[in-house]
């Protein structure tokens, strides 16, 4: 097995610190609460929030650096070969997912972009290579009722 120079104590270790990766990209924010005497309840839905950190996109990139990686190639190599590949699969997962879920909305080529990044379109094209296509496909043309008439005469009413 491949030594790595990057170690997790164990699996839940390293699937606790993806849960913090996935809790910090919410951001962080307080909400502007106001003297009315209202409940922390109703301030919460209406207060304003003010945020310390905005919420960013789910990214490999991101979740490598998150966890302590040196590069990209060093995280990868742990996520064929790391004693705890799994967690940083469902990871991965759970990214591409979030992207996934952007193809939905109008302007989605920015996922599309990151999917194919991601190497998501593979599975597709193995499905597609798979299928066999028609190479010639006959069309016959059958002339029902009247004739086509050639000039305005020709035209009954």
């Amino acid at each position: 097995m491949r030594k790595f120079k990057i170690s997790f104590a164990n699996a839940a270790y390293l699937s606790g610190r993806i849960d913090e990766y996935f809790n910090y990209i919410q951001g962080a924010y307080y909400s502007n609460q106001s003297d009315t005497g209202q409940t922390n309840e109703s301030v919460n839905k209406s207060g304003t929030r003010i945020w310390d950190r905005e919420p960013e996109p789910p990214t490999i990139s991101g979740l490598a650096f998150f966890l302590g990686f040196e590069s990209m190639q060093a995280f990868m190599g742990y996520e064929e070969n790391g004693r705890f590949a799994h967690a940083l699969k469902r990871a991965r997962l759970r990214i591409e997912s979030v992207y996934e879920k952007k193809l939905h909305i109008q302007s989605s080529a920015g996922a599309i972009f990151a999917l194919k990044t991601l190497k998501w379109n593979d599975q597709q094209k193995d499905s597609a290579e798979n299928f066999t296509a028609f190479n010639n496909i006959k069309i016959e043309i059958v002339e029902t009722g009247p004739g086509l008439a050639g000039n305005e005469k020709d035209v009954v009413l």
